[in-house]
């Protein structure tokens, strides 16, 4: 029996970093990322299917339709969802799914998984940092990174809604800190009734 991988809800405001932790996290062989669907246009070097499933608002509206999603969010006049498809089995094969999500989106996950996941905010070390990041992507407009920055002081004070908080300093350390979180998250008992099972003789 394998033992079940865990779902990571990871997520913060626009200019965090976080896509990029979530990806250098994918290239462990424990990791899985999940790709979500959205409406927006595709950013230079964004392949669909890798980075997002790009999609007209009518194809995401009729999934919604089909409760084709775990959660889903407008954020900034665009559709952001998690889809349902293949994320139940990657977790049943042992692999630890990501998923990289708007803050608002994330606070859904709980209706379908309560407490039985690992949610980690992700902050810059300052605004200022943040702001910098934003422009240096060189993808959007100066009307989207000022509405981006509003968005984000809203979002900030969601954090305690988050089991965990990783400031990214650097992308280095941050992925370090997510992955002595997921170690020890895996050493819950919750986690860990195979185990318990297997010690009383009631499972090789």
């Amino acid at each position: 029996m394998n033992k079940p991988g865990m779902l990571i809800v990871i997520s913060g405001p626009s200019g965090t970093g976080k896509g990029t932790i979530a990806k250098i996290l994918a290239e462990d062989s424990d990791f899985e990322l999940s790709v979500s669907r959205t409406t927006r246009a595709p950013r230079p070097g964004e392949i669909d299917g890798k980075h997002y499933y790009f999609t007209t608002v009518g194809e995401f509206e009729k999934l919604i339709e089909e409760n084709g999603f775990f959660e889903y969010a407008l954020y900034n006049g665009n559709y952001y969802g998690t889809p349902v498809e293949n994320v139940e089995q990657k977790l049943l094969s042992g692999k630890n799914v990501i998923l990289e999500i708007e803050v608002k989106g994330a606070l859904k996950i709980k209706d379908v998984y309560k407490n039985d996941y690992i949610s980690i905010f992700i902050i810059p070390p300052s605004k200022e940092e943040m702001e910098k990041r934003l422009r240096e992507r060189g993808s959007d407009s100066e009307e989207d990174i000022k509405k981006r920055l509003e968005i984000s002081s809203a979002e900030i004070e969601m954090a305690h809604n988050y089991e965990y908080l990783v400031v990214n300093d650097t992308v280095e350390n941050a992925v370090s800190d997510i992955k002595k979180i997921v170690a020890v998250e895996g050493l819950k008992t919750k986690r860990n009734d195979n185990a318990i099972l297997k010690f009383k003789g009631e499972v090789k």
